[in-house]
């Protein structure tokens, strides 16, 4: 989440800042590299513990041996699995015949 917090704030610098050499008329391209510069200098200068927390979290995320991040949907179908029987006799490769779908 901290990454997600620190990227989102940089993104917001330079669009703010793209805005304004826009309105300077510094042009599209100058203002695109101005703005990232200006960006990157002040989330730099200013924000240093939000920038050590998001690099903690991405060294977390990207270490060997670090835990896989799941979603909710995914731990319900890991759930689902564990409950299947391993045993059962599933053939995927026939379809049913027509008075057996009837039935069911």
């Amino acid at each position: 989440m901290a990454f997600l917090k620190f990227t989102a704030l940089r993104l917001l610098l330079v669009i703010v800042f793209f805005v304004i050499c826009m309105f300077l008329q510094l042009g599209a391209v100058l203002s695109a590299v101005v703005a990232a510069i200006l960006a990157w200098c002040i989330t730099y200068l200013f924000f240093r513990p939000m920038r050590d927390a998001a690099a903690a979290s991405l060294q977390r995320r990207f270490r060997d041996g670090a835990p896989p991040v799941r979603n909710a949907m995914e731990l319900d179908d890991a759930e689902a699995e564990d409950r299947f029987d391993a045993n059962a006799a599933v053939n995927a490769d026939r379809r049913p015949r027509p008075d057996q779908a009837r039935n069911n």
